[in-house]
């Protein structure tokens, strides 16, 4: 129950019924404390028991992980040490009490700071994101984008040991067999000698290094771009880059076509026929313009996309922006990645306001 203390603001309480009160909550207060205790904390036969049931699970994980070639010293080596992780139980459980707002979500994304790094990584980097733009077809400034939004171009990737996160979801069975999968993946990089058990970092579910790439994926997409005889995506920054490059270009970026663009829509614009893919002609001769003053393309399609509905900016925007999609199902996300990219290549701020509902 919520209570608002505006409608108790005309009310004053007594010294004395706020002595009975203060005293009531601190008996609520070490009552509800006893019976958490009492119901939260298993009893050390249980955790026992559990500890146990986890050993037996690592163990009989052996037999999947030789036949995909994981020597028993790999083995032994990634699981030394490992034991159940309850905090990453715990994150499973928790719900989000809210979605944040696009306007919201942007504001954070597209951040001035976050402008000026990824300028920054740019200059630092220019001749591997130079490279991977010519080998893969795909912006540049899409991939910084990518890097950026995942981890902050490298800032932060995860200081979880992915194996023991991957084990103890697979423990759980959380989401089927597939942590099982993915722990299996993680072994076989690691035999491959990609990197250490010590370096294998990531998330809390598992998302390894700069990329944030699961186990498969790294197994799929990730590619030794300096050369040196290893995927390492945790600390090369060519291997990032190159490697967030390639797993774009696999989902099929369409090179030397942008993402989209912000847009202004006539008044009373929004019939059902203007839903779906057209030709940025097509657009045109509905009245829709770009923000920025510039030309629509002579060629590509783009659909039409107000994420905050008829009150907040629009777009329209080309099947390379469900490629950005691929890497992370979500609308807010690759906007995210589109619109810090315009950035960091120099364009301008986004015309448009977020209603105050989505700010």
């Amino acid at each position: 129950m919520t209570i608002d203390p505006r409608k108790f603001g005309a009310f004053a309480m007594t010294s004395s019924l706020r002595a009975l009160a203060g005293a009531m909550a601190l008996a609520l207060g070490f009552s509800a404390a006893a019976e958490a205790n009492m119901v939260v904390r298993p009893s050390h036969a249980a955790l026992q028991s559990r500890t146990q049931s986890f050993e037996s699970f690592v163990a009989s994980l052996w037999p999947e992980a030789s036949r995909r070639g994981v020597s028993r010293a790999t083995f032994d080596a990634a699981m030394a040490g490992v034991t159940l992780d309850p905090a990453v139980i715990d994150k499973t459980r928790k719900q989000a009490e809210f979605v944040k707002p696009v306007g919201d979500y942007l504001t954070s994304a597209v951040s001035q700071k976050r402008i000026e790094t990824g300028r920054s990584k740019a200059r630092d980097w220019e001749k591997w994101i130079v490279k991977a733009e010519n080998d893969y077809g795909v912006d540049r400034y899409i991939v910084l984008g990518v890097w950026g939004l995942e981890t902050n171009f490298g800032g932060f990737a995860g200081n979880d040991y992915v194996v023991r996160s991957l084990a103890t979801l697979a423990y759980q069975r959380y989401r089927g067999n597939y942590f099982r999968k993915e722990l299996i993946a993680a072994l076989v990089i690691l035999q491959e000698r990609n990197v250490d058990p010590a370096h294998m970092l990531g998330s809390w579910a598992g998302a390894m290094g700069q990329t944030q790439f699961m186990p498969t994926s790294f197994k799929t997409y990730a590619v030794d771009f300096d050369g040196d005889g290893r995927r390492d995506i945790w600390t090369s920054v060519p291997d990032a880059i190159g490697s967030t490059a390639n797993y774009l270009h696999k989902h099929h970026w369409i090179p030397g076509e942008t993402w989209g663009y912000e847009v202004q829509l006539p008044n009373g614009f929004g019939h059902p026929g203007e839903a779906g893919y057209k030709s940025f002609a097509s657009w045109g001769e509905r009245g829709v313009q770009r923000a920025d003053g510039g030309e629509m393309p002579r060629s590509g399609k783009a659909e039409l996309l107000m994420p905050a509905g008829a009150g907040g900016p629009a777009f329209l925007v080309t099947p390379n922006f469900k490629v950005i999609k691929s890497y992370n199902n979500s609308t807010a996300y690759a906007l995210g990645v589109a619109l810090l990219s315009d950035r960091i290549a120099g364009w301008g701020p986004l015309k448009g306001q977020w209603p105050m509902a989505s700010r």
